[in-house]
Formats: C-alpha cells, structure tokens, sequence
C-alpha cells in the first residue's frame, strides 16, 4: 500500500513509500527555489506510476510553500511537460542553467 508523499528536509529529498520500498525526488533547497536534481524509483515499482504520484504529491507540496522549481531532473522537467498545470512553477529549466 502507498503512503503519501513527505518531505524529509533532513535527506533533501520527497520520499513516497510503497510496499516497504521509498521512491524518492532529492532537492537542493534556494531560498524561495527548490531545485530539483535527481528522482529515483525502486527497479521492483517501476511501471506502477511510482514516480508520477510522487512527482506530483511533491509539486503538490511545493506550491503550497508558495516555492518555485528548477527542474535540473530530467523526469521532472519531463513531467511538468506533460502536466501543463504546473508550469506555473517552473523557474528554469535545464537548458537555462549555466
């Protein structure tokens, strides 16, 4: 059964727990920025729509601590492409970075 998805400030990270397993999108945190800079899914959940519930409970998150995102991780850059409802939060992109 899946959790919600949490923040742990201690690791940088959004963690999404699934049948004992935690998916997980790491952050470095920029004032009022969050730059996304790597997700990960376990190989034994991938195709389960892991890292989309994951990736949107931590969009989720993210707009209501009024944030906004560099998505420097390619899944969520892709995700944010293919969910136009949150490119509101999007800072910068990869291709935008120095």
């Amino acid at each position: 059964m899946a959790s919600e998805v949490r923040d742990n400030p201690a690791l940088h990270r959004f963690e999404l727990e699934v049948d004992g397993a935690v998916a997980f999108a790491a952050y470095i945190p920029r004032g009022a920025e969050i730059i996304f800079t790597h997700t990960e899914v376990p190989a034994a959940l991938g195709g389960k729509g892991v890292g989309s519930r994951l990736a949107q409970g931590a969009l989720d998150l993210v707009r209501a601590r009024g944030l906004r995102v560099v998505a420097q991780c390619p899944f969520i850059a892709n995700w944010i492409a293919r969910h136009p409802e949150y490119a509101d939060l999007l800072l910068a992109t990869p291709s935008s970075k120095a």
